[in-house]
């Protein structure tokens, strides 16, 4: 009996079980044997892939001339295509290991073209994708990759179990023992020998399976994988200070709302009380005083009703959801104190959230040229370039606009939370101008 306050002895049998386990527990774990699977299905796929890409590519070159090359070259990417996606699902499977596809892939790309454009065009614009020539790179070193890693993992395996086995028919080899060029190797010696170095490659052999399997993720992440982890670390450094701005800029505008309401329409409307107070009491004894009192209410009504309209036609006017961005724009200019020229090129209106972003900007924009600028005109471009809605604000005034100030970087942090651009252009003297870019493909 263990005297109180001691623990008892661990039994030996315990602690060789436990140290046997964790000395051979890797080598028969579903973990390294997957490992070992997927670097050997590693040759065959890339076998077929070599043998269908080069196939694809020789032909596709050398019948350039004639009408089916170029098809051809598109159709073998494409198949590069395929078979990155079906190694993403083979590291998924048997390594439990997510590779991220890119985001710009062929049909995301010649999806932003238009159901309406020709084949050739969306054809094209799904090559011009960089991604696409990764996966061809990628299916061009599938095959020598797994070579190497299927020489190295055999190799080891495959040498553990030779000399673990060694003494079983060491003494039946030709020359009485395995010839090693140098010796042979012979007598109980040397089979403890082989046996113990084969032990040793035995258990050093799960852990260079994972190794080599872990080159093999790092590897195809980098030519299948959608980005690397520096660069989606700035991704999501500049998604975080985009969603900053957004909160600032949301808090900022509620701000300017409350304080336009508060200053302009709630104090007419308070005057308009007042006025319609007197009013009421000289009804009785001074009725022309009375008209003239409610004919002054009158007008103060109709001055809140403006400022009303003006502010929720710089937040989202109704025209802008009704009839697009041009009729918005033109709407704006008509209202604005310096003269504005509106040029809307649009084909197809963009999406809403693009829409009321460009409509504030320009309203914004506009509203500084009347404040500050100094100007006697001012012009407001709009265009479509691919996926992205351009829209330029220029004016002929002073100049000297600060980027870094609060109105033109509230307005930039609002163009960033959709991935957009801002650019101000205002030297002393000016003019200025103001380019924006917004992606249309949300």
């Amino acid at each position: 009996m263990a005297l109180q306050g001691s623990s008892p002895a661990r039994p030996w049998a315990a602690i060789v079980r436990s140290a046997t386990l964790a000395a051979f527990g890797p080598v028969v774990a579903a973990r390294t044997w997957l490992a070992v699977i997927h670097l050997l299905a590693g040759w065959v796929t890339g076998l077929v892939a070599f043998v269908v890409v080069v196939t694809g590519a020789a032909v596709g070159l050398f019948s350039t001339l004639v009408l089916i090359g170029l098809p051809l070259l598109a159709l073998t990417l494409w198949l590069c295509w395929q078979f990155g996606r079906a190694e993403r699902a083979r590291f998924r499977l048997l390594l439990s290991t997510d590779i991220q596809a890119p985001s710009a892939s062929p049909s995301g790309a010649a999806g932003r073209l238009g159901p309406a454009a020709k084949w050739w065009q969306r054809g094209w614009r799904a090559l011009a994708v960089p991604a696409t020539y990764k996966h061809f790179a990628y299916a061009l070193l599938r095959l020598p990759l797994s070579t190497v890693q299927g020489v190295i993992v055999t190799a080891v395996w495959s040498l553990a179990l030779v000399l673990l086995t060694l003494p079983a028919y060491n003494a039946a080899l030709p020359q009485g023992g395995a010839d090693l060029h140098v010796l042979v190797a012979r007598g109980p010696v040397a089979e403890a020998g082989g046996f113990a170095l084969g032990l040793a490659l035995l258990l050093a052999a799960p852990r260079l399976t994972l190794v080599v399997a872990a080159t093999d993720v790092w590897a195809s992440d980098w030519l299948l994988g959608s980005q690397g982890r520096a660069e989606l670390a700035a991704r999501v450094g500049e998604l975080e200070r985009s969603r900053a701005g957004v909160i600032s800029s949301a808090e900022a505008e509620r701000r300017r709302i409350e304080r336009d309401l508060h200053d302009g329409a709630q104090q007419r409307l308070v005057a308009l009380a007042m006025e319609l107070g007197r009013a009421k009491a000289k009804f009785a004894t001074d009725p022309q005083a009375a008209a003239t009192i409610v004919s002054q209410a009158h007008d103060e009504a109709k001055a809140a009703l403006a400022e009303l309209r003006n502010l929720v036609r710089g937040m989202h006017p109704p025209v802008l959801s009704d009839r697009g961005l041009d009729a918005a724009l033109s709407g704006l200019a008509t209202i604005s104190p310096v003269p504005v020229t509106v040029h809307v090129e649009l084909a197809n209106r963009a999406p809403a959230q693009v829409e009321a972003i460009a409509y504030f900007v320009a309203a914004e924009a506009l509203t500084n040229v009347a404040k500050h600028a100094q100007a006697s005109q001012a012009e407001v471009h709009v265009d479509r370039r691919g996926d992205m809605l351009r829209m330029v604000v220029r004016d002929d005034g002073v100049g000297g606009a600060d980027p870094a100030g609060q109105g033109l970087s509230g307005l930039a942090s609002r163009v960033a939370a959709v991935d957009g651009q801002l650019a101000v252009s205002s030297p002393a003297g000016g003019p200025t101008s103001i380019e924006v870019r917004l992606p249309c493909g949300l």
